[in-house]
């Protein structure tokens, strides 16, 4: 008896189901837009930054990165005042994939359009915490802190959780890709490999702490998501994840705990199950990489 057809449907299914929460109802059709316009790309289809990018680690990574960004206080306040994370998750989640996804993988012509957008709105962002410090969301000191919280989490969960994980030197390349898009966003001088990358992150460490605003923040992403019953389970491994590879600071300033050596290993081994299901699931047999690269090389 043939059971192939059962389980491609089941595959279709899943991954229909995680790619509309991530994407947003326009996934399809900004999916189609990005991979099958012609013209050039800032990246190729053998660049660092796809391998990255088009990795499941990334829902780990993703969320990491929100958590490490939360620790400092004028980007806290800024998600906090001006970007509705509880009002409309899904909507901010949506919005943060599609760019990644125009960045990595569309025309150069469409990077840049959502980058003028992006800086557009953070034109806009500006205020003034609780404390009373001003923050400006296009400030190059704080976009740069953003930026290499992003970069550090992205990189640190496709080392752990990617279907194929690079080199050193494939890792600088990443580092170096991701420069391109903080440069163009205003970022001042971005990190270029991994060595400039950590360098960065500890000149930041002295500002870091996590206010009232982070520890709501952390508490709705890791306890109280918006999400159905049957999905709690699965984002549970997911999270536990995410806060496994914080540093140990991190928890504990966000007052989460962190597991002793022998549960962090359980927990990673449950991640390596989640996201080589994810991956399974969102694998696209309809699209091939020779696929893509005939576009990318029609550029």
């Amino acid at each position: 008896m043939d059971v192939s057809v059962p389980w491609f449907d089941l595959r279709e299914r899943l991954g229909r189901t995680l790619f509309a929460r991530v994407a947003g109802p326009e996934g399809p059709d900004n999916r189609a837009r990005i991979h099958g316009t012609p013209g050039p790309r800032w990246f190729g289809p053998d660049s660092a930054i796809r391998a990255v990018h088009g990795d499941a680690s990334m829902f780990v990574g993703g969320l990491r990165a929100l958590l490490l960004q939360s620790l400092h206080p004028l980007a806290m306040a800024a998600v906090a005042a001006h970007s509705g994370f509880r009002g409309d998750p899904w909507g901010r989640l949506h919005r943060t994939s599609t760019f990644l996804a125009v960045t990595t993988y569309g025309t150069a012509d469409d990077a840049q359009q959502a980058v003028d957008g992006v800086r557009a709105v953070h034109e806009r962002v500006r205020g003034v915490t609780p404390s009373g410090a001003a923050y400006h969301a296009s400030d190059p000191h704080l976009l740069g802190w953003v930026h290499v919280a992003e970069v550090d989490s992205f990189l640190i969960a496709h080392q752990r959780y990617g279907a194929h994980p690079l080199d050193p030197a494939g890792y600088d390349a990443y580092v170096a890709d991701t420069a391109r898009v903080a440069a163009a966003l205003g970022v001042t001088d971005p990190p270029r490999d991994r060595a400039e990358l950590a360098e960065r992150l500890a000149s930041y460490r002295p500002e870091l702490y996590a206010t009232r605003e982070a520890r709501e923040a952390a508490r709705f992403l890791l306890r109280h998501p918006p999400l159905p019953r049957i999905a709690r389970a699965p984002y549970a491994i997911l999270a536990a994840n995410a806060v496994s590879t914080l540093p140990r600071w991190a928890c504990e300033s966000l007052g989460l705990p962190y597991p002793p050596a022998v549960e962090r290993t359980v927990v990673r081994m449950a991640g390596h199950a989640l996201v080589g299901t994810i991956r399974w699931a969102l694998g696209s047999p309809a699209r091939t990489r020779d696929e893509e690269g005939r576009i990318s090389r029609s550029a």
